[in-house]
């Protein structure tokens, strides 16, 4: 395997109500990134302990590619236009591998 593209994005939230349309939002979003992306390799979101207001993705890709596939895809550019309402920040880390495991097959 390649080292991959990857990034980790969080996102903190209005109040607890933009918070619950959030994260039903990343719910309707998941499916189209399970079946129509296979350079997608992980796809997680998080809530961080102490932290109800935020959420953390992290994301890896097969490659550039497979991430620049992911952002043209109809799910995607969804929830890229309906998340700035429910959020009062976000942050985009893209990271350099140094060293790791990844599944096998990957």
């Amino acid at each position: 395997m390649s080292d991959g593209f990857a990034l980790v994005v969080r996102f903190t939230l209005r109040d607890e109500s933009a918070a619950a349309k959030f994260d039903e939002l990343c719910a309707r979003t998941l499916p189209g990134i399970k079946a129509k992306e296979p350079g997608t390799l992980a796809y997680v979101t998080h809530t961080p302990e102490g932290e109800p207001l935020v959420r953390v993705f992290y994301e890896l890709y097969a490659d550039r590619a497979a991430f620049d596939a992911h952002e043209t895809q109809p799910h995607t550019k969804n929830f890229l236009a309906e998340r700035d309402q429910y959020l009062s920040g976000v942050e985009v880390s893209f990271l350099d591998m140094n060293a790791g495991k990844v599944a096998e097959g990957q």
